[in-house]
């Protein structure tokens, strides 16, 4: 599907550190909303799902920013080390920054995987830094170890949040994101899409062709209801 109401433009933001790299998605018809997008801890912010979703979204009159992560803007390749949580949470405020300079509306905060749990992370430690949470395939363990669960910040968290999990995730099972929601007090919904993996589908841009339009729909329900 081709997104022709709105365009893509290369954006990058200095006036703190670490600064902002990524790719901005400007809305012919904006509706106020606002939405930083992070990539997994193997990828970056020119991911086929994160592409896909911020045209699905900016189709429908949003400004979303696609950022590379601090440890990623450092480094071309690899996962993030065990130091560089703080950093990218300081570069997930300053991709907020800048969104705020576009959107005039409602800011949300999301990603897949990695950036998505530490969007969790950084919204446990300031709730009101964003409006809602669009987090895809988080990690709740390593795979193969369900006893090292990621949820130490869950019950601190009070930013409403939208999570989207395959039911082939290694990383987390339905039933185990099920219960993890429950220590959250925020309210918050599931997605479960029918036999993705941590991908969500997406290793093939064109094998969850329908997925983005679909957490669109999902956000706008999620959060305006």
């Amino acid at each position: 599907m081709e997104y022709e109401n709105s365009t893509c433009e290369p954006i990058r933001d200095d006036s703190a550190s670490p600064g902002v790299r990524g790719f901005l998605h400007r809305p012919a018809k904006a509706n106020g909303d606002g939405l930083v997008l992070s990539h997994g801890a193997g990828s970056n912010a020119q991911s086929p799902l994160l592409i896909a979703l911020a045209e699905a979204l900016s189709d429908e009159g949003w400004f979303v920013l696609r950022c590379d992560l601090p440890y990623r803007q450092l480094r071309s390749y690899g996962p993030p080390g065990p130091g560089d949580a703080a950093r990218d949470h300081a570069g997930l405020k300053n991709a907020i920054a800048v969104v705020r300079k576009f959107a005039q509306g409602r800011i949300f905060l999301g990603g897949h995987s990695y950036g998505g749990r530490q969007s969790t992370m950084l919204c446990a430690e300031e709730p009101t830094l964003a409006q809602g949470l669009l987090l895809m395939s988080y990690p709740l363990h390593p795979p193969r170890k369900p006893e090292q669960l990621r949820t130490q910040h869950f019950p601190q968290l009070q930013t409403p949040a939208l999570f989207v999990s395959g039911t082939r995730d290694p990383f987390g099972s339905i039933a185990e994101i099920r219960k993890a929601l429950a220590l959250i007090p925020a309210k918050t919904m599931l997605i479960e899409i029918d036999g993705a993996g941590h991908d969500l589908g997406f290793a093939k841009k064109t094998s969850q062709a329908g997925l983005p339009a679909r957490i669109a729909e999902a956000l706008r329900v999620f959060f305006d209801e």
